[in-house]
């Protein structure tokens, strides 16, 4: 599914949850509670927002399961690589979405457990 969305005001909220996992690096898991807030007040609103911040939200859960891994296969020496190619990735995916939905495409993220439907 390519949805494509010529509203600017949904847009620009699916932008922001994307954008809104970037506060992990303030608050601890911030990366889920960013867009888990931007879903549940915008989701009955605007379906592209309701999309993207669903996206967004299972995204970083997933990424979240992936990084607990890694740091505990720290221990296995394997896992310092595994947790920045893991961050980087994390990084990197979530500027590309925002981007893709700021330009109103429907970004779905690789390797992502669908958790909320």
């Amino acid at each position: 599914m390519n949805q494509l969305d010529s509203n600017p005001e949904s847009r620009m909220w699916a932008m922001l949850a994307h954008l809104s996992a970037l506060s992990g690096f303030v608050i601890p898991f911030g990366n889920i509670v960013g867009p888990l807030i931007i879903w549940l007040v915008k989701r009955d609103e605007m379906s592209f927002v309701n999309d993207q911040a669903k996206e967004a939200l299972n995204f970083n859960i997933s990424m979240t399961i992936y990084m607990l891994v890694s740091l505990v296969l720290i221990f296995v020496v394997v896992g310092i690589l595994l947790t920045i190619v893991v961050g980087l990735a994390w990084l990197v995916l979530v500027i590309l979405a925002a981007v893709k939905a700021n330009e109103g495409i429907a970004y779905r993220y690789p390797l992502t457990l669908r958790l909320v439907k």
